[in-house]
Parts: C-alpha cells; structure tokens; sequence
C-alpha cells in the first residue's frame, strides 16, 4: 500500500476518533476529562508562572483603549438603558430584593465619613463661583424666612406695617431703597463668599451628624421600600435617559483610553500579580469562591451547543482534520510509514 494512502487512511481514522469522543454521549465525559486534565496540570503552577504580567498589562490597556467603544459595548449600553426604561415585566416591592438590615449598615458607614465630606466641601471656599452661589443661595433663605414672617405679622393688626418699615428703614441706611430685600441680601451676603461657603458647609455637617437625619433616611427608605420596582419610563423619555448614558459612557471611553489610566491599570496588575502571583489556579479559584466541580460542570453544560453547532456545519470535522493533517503530511511519519 503506498505511503500516502496508509497515511491519509490512518488521517480518517483519528479525525473519526476524536468526532466520535467530541459528540453524543461521550462529549460530556471527554469534556470533563480534558477539564480535570488541565486543572490537575496546572495546579501545580503558580499563577506568575503560566501567565506573563507584561503580557496580561498589554492586554488590559489594550482593551480598556478598544472595548468600551466597540459596536458590542454599545449595543450592550443600548439594551440595559431599555431595560431600565421599561422596568421589570413583573413589579416587585423594592424591600423584597434589597435587605434593610444592610442598608442600615450602609447608612451608618456613608454618615461616618462626614469629616471626609468637611474636608472636601472647605475646598470649595477657594472656588468665586461657589462662594456667590452659596450667597445667593444663602440670601433666597433668608429672603423667603423674612417674607414668610411678613406674612404671618400681616395678620396681625399694626405688626405687619411696623415689619414694613423696620425693613424700609434697613434698606434706606445701606443706601438700597430702590432694591427689593432679596437684591439688598444676596449682594451683601455676595461679599463674604468664604464665609457664606463655610456656613453653608457647617449646615450641611451638622445636619448630617444630626441622629435625627439617621432616623429620617430610614423612613424614607422604609417608604421606597415598599414601592414597586418599574422602569424609569413612569418618569423620563427614553431620549432623555438615552442622553445621559451616551455622555457617560462617551466620557468612559475617553478617560478609559487617557495614557495615565493605563499606567493605573498597570499597577493594579502588578498589585494582583504581587497579591495571587504565587498563588496556583486551583488556590486562585478557592480565593474566588469557586468550586472546581461547578467550574467544570459549566463547562460540560455549555460544551454541547457550541459542538454541536460546529458538527452540524461541518466546521469541526474541518477543524479537527486541518490540525492532524500536517502530522500525517510530514516527512517523519512517511519516514515511518515506508
């Protein structure tokens, strides 16, 4: 029998072999055995053993400047914004899903950070634009306190002319007569912006460290909690929640893509590398809370729809024969063969 024949025969031969072991009822088998094969093997490895940092940091940067603005991202921005839109298909109380216990917790945590947010908000005293919005802010207050006791005082007989021409008065002696009270106090807040700022960051404090402000953002919670689960499309257009995720997510792509983002994703990769490097693949997945025999169960349950798609187009004989041909084409097994 020539060479070439014996050679193409045994070719049939292993391609129907390894179809045979990669179809019906022995893909599942074969599947876990290649599964538990590789994990026993690369078990004993640490993780900075079989995977090269440099390699994994050019792969991250990479996909941070390419995925987030690729057609599939997009896609998959579009379809949660639907989602979010439209809501669940069945409403639910929100308290079903989210546990209050740890909201409480949660709330607890974000009130404790209050000398962080102090600290954040005193940067804002060297801001000229913040300090005249507080003023503003702070002159609308009391404005609207003032006119709202002017209203109360008109009630009573006599009191509410003598307010008028206590506030007459005040207005005549800084030179403002021709200014309505909220002009007069806005511009004389207006030159003290700091300390409109900082008074206004004192309130803020205060009223966070206020034990009552813990009660009141409990009921309030208490109280969506008890509300159903529905899209945003009770309350926005689809266009106008559509605006905000392009700006954020065009806004992502832009920051994740920016040289010194990379350099940050390099450092949590050598961070990992320094924290799991000698770790070994089966230590890693214990880290993880993954179970070997889940990962692997995974792996046979998805295993048929993507075979079995490949067999009925015939890419995996294809497939299978385009990577043992060459053995069988080689000079070393005709060597042997004749």
């Amino acid at each position: 029998m020539p060479t070439s024949t014996l050679a193409q025969q045994l070719l049939d031969a292993q391609v129907r072999f390894h179809l045979d072991r990669l179809t019906g009822e022995d893909l599942g088998p074969t599947v876990a055995a290649i599964a538990d094969s590789l994990l026993d093997a690369a078990g004993t490895h640490q993780v900075a053993d079989l995977v090269d940092r440099g390699a994994v940091k050019d792969i991250v940067t990479r996909s941070l400047a390419s995925v987030p603005s690729s057609a599939a991202v997009s896609a998959i921005v579009e379809l949660a914004v639907q989602v979010v839109h439209d809501g669940p298909d069945e409403a639910y109380p929100l308290g079903d899903v989210v546990d209050r216990d740890q909201v409480e917790v949660l709330l607890d945590e974000l009130l404790a950070l209050s000398p962080v947010l102090e600290r954040g908000l005193e940067r804002l005293t060297a801001s000229p634009l913040v300090g005249t919005m507080a003023s503003r802010f702070m002159g609308r207050v009391v404005a609207e306190v003032l006119q709202a006791n002017k209203a109360v005082a008109d009630k009573v007989p006599g009191l509410g002319s003598l307010m008028s021409f206590g506030t007459s008065a005040a207005s005549r002696m800084v030179g403002a007569a021709d200014k309505q009270l909220e002009g007069l106090i806005g511009d004389t807040v207006g030159k003290g912006g700091t300390f409109a700022v900082r008074r206004l960051n004192r309130i803020i404090i205060e009223t966070l460290q206020d034990p009552t402000t813990r009660e009141a953002l409990l009921q309030v919670w208490d109280l969506v909690a008890q509300e159903p689960v529905a899209g945003l499309g009770e309350h926005v257009s689809a266009d106008e929640v559509s605006g905000v995720v392009d700006a954020a997510h065009d806004l992502a792509i832009s920051t994740l893509a920016h040289e010194r983002v990379a350099r940050l994703s390099d450092a949590v990769v050598e961070a990992f590398f320094e924290r799991f490097g000698g770790y070994t693949p089966t230590e890693l997945l214990a880290e993880l809370d993954l179970e070997r025999a889940d990962l692997v169960a995974d792996l046979v349950r998805i295993a048929p729809g993507v075979v079995g798609a490949l067999q009925e187009s015939g890419d995996l004989e294809r497939l299978l024969r385009e990577q043992v041909a060459p053995f069988y084409d080689s000079p070393e097994v005709a060597a042997l063969l004749g």
